[in-house]
């Protein structure tokens, strides 16, 4: 049987978009012309494969029990395609749509762009947030190249590898009235404190830090970003306690003064994931290791 090897990527699209619209979007054709793939794969199949239902299209039986078998073909069929193909950073036009949280955004990013601007000019990074689950990331449908933060419970088509650690210190103003080089245990809980309040499941590392050391806190204000915390501190006899990387950037900053934790505090994990049909795609692969070096570089 002859059929068209392009049929067989619109079911895979289907499957992980279950919306007709965002799978055209993805697959850069119009609805009508999916619709024909469409009608096409069911000929083929004899089986009517996806069903529209109210909230989008939903998989026969028949196709769920198809699905793995073509996504691994699918995939081994495109590893072995770009194997063969060679890629130059210098020469390359490409724009990668990263996902980071806002922890990597503010420490790597900027050191990733400077990377990217000596080395492959003609690479563009398109940033969009986090957001509160994987899903809303784009990553597990493959739109978006690579997320970067605290990757928790990731579906079967993710690759995810260990990116970094970092630590915890605090910050205060400079001219604090009761903290001098050192913070006690006594002083941090008796302090009110700035809080940054990462989206998900993401905003739990530092609460179960202090659980773990039977560490208080009383909480006066809730910021979404790191920028804003300096500002806070630096007007008010509050302590915030943020992660060492960010810390170093801020000790140039005269309002501030940077002091270890009062109690070990442990580290937090930095991940980054991908999708795995970009598992040996040669710019993606270049990129992830420019990624890597930067991390190794903090």
């Amino acid at each position: 049987m002859r059929y068209d090897l392009n049929l067989l990527r619109v079911f895979i699209v289907l499957m992980e978009e279950r919306s007709a619209t965002r799978a055209a979007d993805r697959l850069g054709i119009t609805q009508p012309a999916l619709s024909n793939a469409l009608s096409r794969l069911r000929d083929i199949l004899q089986d009517p494969l996806f069903i529209r239902e109210r909230y989008g299209m939903q998989p026969t039986q028949k196709a769920e029990g198809l699905a793995p078998g073509i996504m691994l073909a699918i995939g081994q069929l495109d590893e072995l395609v770009l194997e063969q193909q060679a890629f130059d950073p210098a020469s390359a036009n490409l724009l990668f749509t990263v996902a980071p949280n806002s922890y990597v955004e503010y420490v790597l990013v900027p050191a990733i762009v400077a990377k990217l601007r000596e080395q492959a000019p003609g690479i563009k990074l398109r940033i969009i947030p986090y957001g509160n689950d994987l899903a809303e990331t784009g990553v597990i449908s493959g739109t978006t190249a690579l997320v970067l933060g605290r990757i928790i419970d990731p579906p079967d088509n993710l690759i995810v590898q260990h990116l970094m650690e970092d630590s915890l210190a605090c910050v205060v103003r400079a001219d604090h009235p009761t903290v001098g080089d050192t913070i006690t245990k006594e002083q941090y809980e008796h302090l009110k404190h700035v809080n940054v309040m990462p989206p998900g499941r993401m905003r739990a590392g530092l609460f179960q830090a202090l659980d773990r050391q039977g560490l208080k806190r009383e909480v006066a204000v809730s910021v979404t970003h790191f920028l804003s915390v300096p500002e806070v501190i630096s007007v008010t006899d509050y302590c915030t306690t943020l992660p060492n990387q960010i810390c170093r950037r801020l000790a140039n900053d005269s309002r501030l003064k940077i002091l270890a934790t009062p109690v070990d505090l442990g580290t937090f994990p930095i991940d980054i994931a991908w999708h795995v049909r970009y598992r040996h795609d040669p710019a993606h692969r270049w990129l992830r290791s420019l990624i890597e070096e930067v991390a190794r570089s903090l």
